[in-house]
């Protein structure tokens, strides 16, 4: 077992801040600061240089971090093999997901999945699409879920869920209008986004290019980086619209806080797809959870 202060380095070197390796491994910073400080008595160098509030690996920590990589490569090849020996899948499984399946659609599964193996041990990180095709290009997760349009040659996608971007507002004593704005009247409000690189912005950026509309024309009040911020945003300013997952409005929809907005002439279908190393079959444990998933979903459909 590799030591969990090289994790706890590893964490803080991937995300360059000691709040977020905490958040990510449950546990306080003054211990993220403990363990950091340890492995630099315990070699005899500096591993981070931290300027304010600006945190930077330093040569000795970039070398530390090439073989902490290493290191905890071949220990998931170990226990892949080990465990393999019984056909048992157990081990670390990283899995990295977009914003959209990290928050309303994989956790549902994960329960089931751990009672079927529960010698895996799962770890759930978060990011937009392109924040996890990167992860997955330095090796610091396993197994990803994204969804957009934009595809990286060195990764292989194989589609899991089907998925729908809908507009949405605050519930107005109207209610929903009975025929669907226009496309130019949609546009004139003012709207909250997703930021670039996240999945759903690009599935809006792709289908306004037909209508020959860029983002640079819309009027944009805001851009944030996460679907429940989109959400809470709007029910706070009702002349606003947003573009969100149709899987994330479930809650809202039934208390009557925020309702969809039809427009005409503009669908956003797309699809949440699994991906990894293109070339590089998956470790025992991430072929079981993505078989879970498949088994899961093909009983799904959009409501």
């Amino acid at each position: 077992m590799p030591d969990f202060r090289l994790r706890v380095f590893q964490s803080v070197a991937r995300h360059l801040s000691f709040t977020k390796a905490a958040q990510e491994l449950f546990i306080t910073q003054p211990a993220i600061t403990k363990h950091i400080r340890e492995l630099e008595r315990s070699y005899g160098q500096r591993l981070f240089e931290r300027r304010g509030n600006r945190v930077s690996l330093t040569e000795a920590g970039r070398l530390l971090l090439s073989h902490a990589d290493a290191v905890e490569t071949l220990h998931q090849q170990l226990t892949d093999q080990l465990h393999g020996l019984h056909a048992e899948a157990a081990g670390r499984l990283r899995l990295g997901a977009s914003t959209t399946l990290a928050q309303y659609v994989l956790p549902p599964l994960l329960p089931g999945f751990q009672a079927r193996y529960p010698h895996v041990e799962l770890i759930l990180h978060n990011g937009n699409s392109e924040q996890i095709a990167e992860a997955l290009l330095h090796g610091h997760i396993d197994l990803g879920f994204v969804e957009g349009q934009v595809k990286n040659r060195d990764l292989h996608y194989e589609h899991l869920l089907d998925d729908e971007l809908v507009a949405v507002r605050r519930a107005t004593a109207a209610g929903v209008p009975a025929e669907p704005l226009s496309l130019r009247k949609t546009l004139e409000h003012p709207l909250v986004l997703r930021e670039r690189g996240s999945g759903t912005l690009e599935v809006l950026e792709f289908a306004l290019k037909a209508h020959k509309t860029k983002l640079s024309d819309l009027r944009v009040a805001l851009y944030l980086d996460n679907t429940e911020a989109i959400k809470s945003y709007l029910e706070a300013a009702p002349n606003c619209l947003g573009f969100v997952s149709k899987r994330a409005l479930h809650k809202e929809l039934e208390a009557g806080r925020l309702e969809i907005v039809p427009v005409q002439d503009l669908q956003l279908p797309r699809q949440f797809e699994a991906v990894w190393l293109q070339g590089q079959p998956l470790a025992v444990p991430a072929r079981r959870f993505l078989l879970y998933a498949q088994q899961e979903f093909s009983k799904d459909t959009i409501t």
